[in-house]
């Protein structure tokens, strides 16, 4: 009997149940109707388990608003589809990036360790440079992780240890390095204004203890954010904010906030201190320039050298902290806050978040350039580990800082 004569003959038929599907099953005295979206099938069948009566009508009506659920639950599906973090970028591009980043952080920071190794921490410098190295090796030791995770190589357990603990540590040795940034920027300041102010044991012994406060306060910090990541994963594909019990999500808010107030105090620090190193190197660099004038013989005071040297720390915070600080805020309020934001705005701002989380992750790179360039006494080391000629060290020697390009000869160590 097809399925129109049946209507209008108002013939009354029995609903069964919902399967699983968009699937819809009828049945009269004699017939099975299995209907659903695309097509209407009709099987002649024994009378089966009858469990309520419908009418053509009350039929029509039903089957409508099951239409029209399955309709708003297949957008739904086709939505969080396109909304998906599997993207592209997260599984290839990313991955590659950071293989990129592992192979020359880890060659540069094994050689700057080994190099510090024979520097004894005589100066403030000196022992904040080594804990930048220190935090710079185990961020890229989170790097792999990271790279199997994005590229969905990892197991489940795997993917849990990457936001319970590598992700944690990566966070801890960039504030880490950040506020040691900082501290360098005030001793380099220091030495520039008061070139005549030495140091004593015991104020290198201050400098370790500040050392080791530091790292202490922001493992405290951050050690909750492994402990609250403990909720069990409904299924393999879900995100680290999953994991975090309520009291996690809070707690992750704010740390945010507090490594918010840690960076930008460091920047102010480090803009503040090198804008009045930079006015101390022109003053010495105009009495340089003038005594050049009145003693025609005397050397000539390399302006572009001063420059690219002052800058050099700015630029790493511009280029790798920076556009991160701008990202975090809103993507961790879209994680910790998620009903304020539909699923294409969390999208935007997790793949923002990793692009400039990659550019941060670029600072285990540059730092060695620094400690090249800003330390005398890394760039010896450096030359006399590798056994080079005098006359590359000649050249090289030129490409970093100078004594002489400096107000006293007292800005490097």
């Amino acid at each position: 009997m097809p399925w129109q004569e049946a209507k209008s003959r108002r013939e009354k038929v029995r609903f069964i149940s919902f399967q699983k599907g968009p699937k819809i099953k009828l049945v009269s005295l004699k017939h099975e109707v299995t209907l659903d979206l695309f097509q209407v099938k009709l099987i002649t069948i024994y009378p089966g388990i009858l469990l309520r009566n419908y009418t053509s009508m009350e039929l029509t009506t039903a089957l409508t608003l099951t239409t029209n659920v399955y309709s708003n639950q297949t957008a739904r599906n086709n939505s969080t589809e396109a909304c998906s973090r599997e993207t592209a970028l997260k599984t290839t591009v990313f991955p590659l990036l950071y293989t990129i980043l592992f192979i020359l952080g880890l060659s540069l920071n094994s050689l700057a360790a080994w190099v510090f190794l024979r520097i004894p921490s005589k100066s403030h410098f000196i022992i904040y440079l080594k804990n930048i190295v220190v935090a710079d090796i185990i961020m890229t030791l989170t790097f792999p992780f990271k790279i199997i995770a994005d590229a969905n190589l990892a197991s489940v357990g795997g993917r849990v240890f990457v936001c319970r603990v590598s992700s944690v540590l990566f966070y801890l040795t960039m504030y880490i390095s950040i506020l040691f940034f900082g501290l360098i920027s005030i001793d380099r300041c220091r030495k520039t204004m008061w070139p005549f102010v030495g140091t004593n044991p015991r104020r290198l012994l201050y400098r370790k203890l500040l050392s080791g406060f530091i790292w202490m306060s922001l493992f405290a910090l951050s050690l909750p954010n492994i402990i609250l990541t403990s909720r069990p994963y409904a299924s393999s594909r879900f995100k680290c904010s999953d994991l975090k019990t309520e009291m996690g999500l809070k707690w992750h808010e704010l740390v945010n906030h507090v490594c918010q107030v840690i960076f930008w105090g460091n920047l102010v620090t480090v803009i503040v201190c090198y804008t009045l190193i930079s006015k101390e190197l022109y003053k010495s660099y105009a009495r340089t320039r003038a005594q050049h004038q009145t003693r025609p013989g005397t050397n000539a005071p390399r302006k572009s050298s001063i420059q690219a040297n002052v800058f050099l720390v700015l630029a790493v915070f511009f280029v790798c902290f920076v556009p991160f600080h701008f990202a975090r805020v809103p993507y961790t309020i879209s994680q910790t806050r998620g009903r304020m934001f539909d699923c294409q705005q969390k999208l935007f701002f997790f793949q923002l978040k990793e692009s400039t989380l990659w550019l941060s992750s670029l600072n285990s790179v540059l730092d060695p350039l620094i400690y090249f360039f800003l330390c005398k006494s890394f760039r010896s080391s450096l030359f006399n580990t590798m056994r080079l000629s005098p006359g590359r060290c000649r050249v090289l020697r030129e490409l970093g800082s100078d004594t002489n390009s400096t107000p006293q000869g007292n800005t490097q160590t």
